[in-house]
């Protein structure tokens, strides 16, 4: 049986990455946030989303990626994780795709220490990494 995974599929810089649709609550255009003082570095601060206040996690810290100021053109994915909801400021979301489990890589296979990556698409456009789930 192939079971089909559906991804938000985005980019940081001209890595494409993608995420579970089902992860994903919803994505909207880059707001300001609240600079949250001795937070950890990959968190840039608060938002307030229909009355929650959410952390604003810069995923590009995590994957080593330069640091570029937030600008009006970026988007903001609000997920969920295991624990919370959570923020991740990106460059742009391309689409959704369906992939069946089969065509995803573990990521472990390639390299059994990698952190953040779970699995490695091959597609047309070119390789993207399937990130875990986002838990800060």
């Amino acid at each position: 049986m192939n079971e089909l995974i559906t991804l938000v599929m985005f980019a940081l810089d001209n890595q494409k990455y993608a995420l579970h649709l089902s992860a994903v609550e919803t994505i909207i255009r880059a707001v300001e946030f609240t600079p949250l003082p001795k937070a950890p570095k990959i968190v840039n601060g608060i938002v307030n989303f229909h009355g929650k206040i959410i952390p604003v996690f810069n995923i590009r810290k995590r994957f080593n990626l330069p640091v570029k100021e937030t600008n009006l053109n970026d988007r903001l994915i609000i997920a969920h994780t295991s624990k919370r909801m959570v923020v991740l400021i990106v460059d742009s979301v391309s689409n959704v795709i369906s992939k069946s489990k089969e065509e995803i890589i573990n990521a472990t296979k390639i390299l059994p220490e990698i952190k953040y990556v779970e699995g490695i698409l091959k597609l047309k456009e070119g390789i993207i990494l399937k990130i875990s789930s986002p838990n800060g």
